[in-house]
């Protein structure tokens, strides 16, 4: 329950604000999952807006819950041919301020810009996932195909007995058709996910990705949050796995473009 102090946050709201004056609106550990996509350097343009990550970076802590997780997907820009390094600099800043690393996983792109002449073709990127303390939900995606499905996978493990010592136990058990996902999630960009659309905003990430990350880090009923909420996708996604959301968007434009995704994740589920 909100205290009193914080009676005027609402949930499943957008707020058309700087993250930073949503955030001071919430109680400490507040917050079970964040997932979010701040501007990459100055790779992309938002209506002129900046942010400042420290701060915000703070706030996250603050507000996340114990075993709480915040999802960073994030890039770098390439300045006079060498990249920035800046997603490497925000993750230390991270981990300075008291978050865990808990997984540096890839989100590698089902398409790509073309490369200049001295490098190979940029496919990826970063998706740090922070915890707060020991997350205290895990629920893996199992949907990588074993090529081995079927036969029998030789195993050892060790058995403590009566006496205080230890027995080793030998079984071949039967590997099973589907595994745990790996950390490189290769997924289709909003681009190729809606090519007859239009796209309303520079840097949408795929509504495949927020809901993978908020079935794998929440449970439903659980509340999501993304202080840089862009085209809602985020939110679109919270609803659609039975999670409640708070989004910031900063450019009004994009804060209407985000209300209109919801409401047709609203629909998709009414229907």
């Amino acid at each position: 329950m909100v205290k009193k102090k914080y009676a005027d946050l609402k949930i499943n709201t957008v707020y058309n604000e700087d993250c930073l004056k949503t955030m001071a609106k919430m109680p400490d550990n507040f917050i079970n999952l964040t997932i979010t996509s701040p501007p990459y350097d100055s790779m992309r343009k938002y209506k002129g807006y900046t942010f400042d990550f420290k701060a915000i970076a703070r706030e996250l802590y603050r507000v996340t819950k114990e075993g709480g997780v915040v999802v960073w997907v994030v890039g770098d820009q390439t300045i006079k041919g060498s990249e920035s390094g800046t997603s490497f600099k925000q993750a230390l800043y991270f981990k300075e301020i008291g978050f865990r690393l808990h997984d540096t996983m890839i989100y590698q792109k089902g398409n790509f810009s073309m490369p200049d002449r001295t490098r190979y073709h940029q496919i990826f990127e970063y998706m740090f996932v922070f915890s707060k303390g020991k997350p205290s939900t895990f629920n893996p995606i199992v949907d990588r195909k074993n090529k081995s499905a079927g036969s029998r996978c030789f195993s050892t493990n060790t058995k403590r007995v009566p006496n205080g010592g230890m027995r080793r136990t030998n079984r071949r058990d039967k590997v099973k058709e589907l595994g745990r996902r790996y950390n490189i999630w290769q997924m289709n960009t909003a681009a190729q996910e809606k090519p007859c659309q239009k796209l309303e905003h520079p840097a949408i990430f795929p509504a495949a990705l927020a809901r993978d990350h908020i079935k794998s880090w929440s449970l439903p009923g659980d509340l999501v949050y993304d202080p840089m909420l862009g085209s809602g996708t985020t939110a679109s996604m919270a609803i659609e796995t039975g999670r409640n959301f708070i989004g910031s968007e900063i450019s009004k434009e994009y804060c209407k473009l985000a209300r209109k995704t919801i409401k047709g994740a609203i629909k998709f589920l009414e229907y």
